[in-house]
């Protein structure tokens, strides 16, 4: 398959891409949609997806935290 048929099969939406990515931080993917995703997810999507729930992740840690020592 040549790069041209890989960019048309990757099409997934940006925000497809994110709630893939939300679904990886729990580890409960199902294995029909791990493989519809990885046909179909665009890989610089998910890197930005991914530094995007980390970004996230950190920031309700630090709110949690926080609010903890606050009280």
């Amino acid at each position: 398959m040549d790069e041209k048929q890989q960019a048309q099969r990757r099409n997934a939406s940006f925000g497809a891409t994110m709630k893939a990515v939300f679904w990886s931080f729990f580890g409960i993917r199902k294995r029909k949609d791990y493989e519809s995703d990885s046909a179909s997810l665009n890989p610089v999507h998910v890197i930005i997806a991914g530094l995007i729930g980390a970004a996230i992740f950190i920031g309700v840690l630090v709110v949690v935290v926080r609010i903890a020592v606050a009280q």
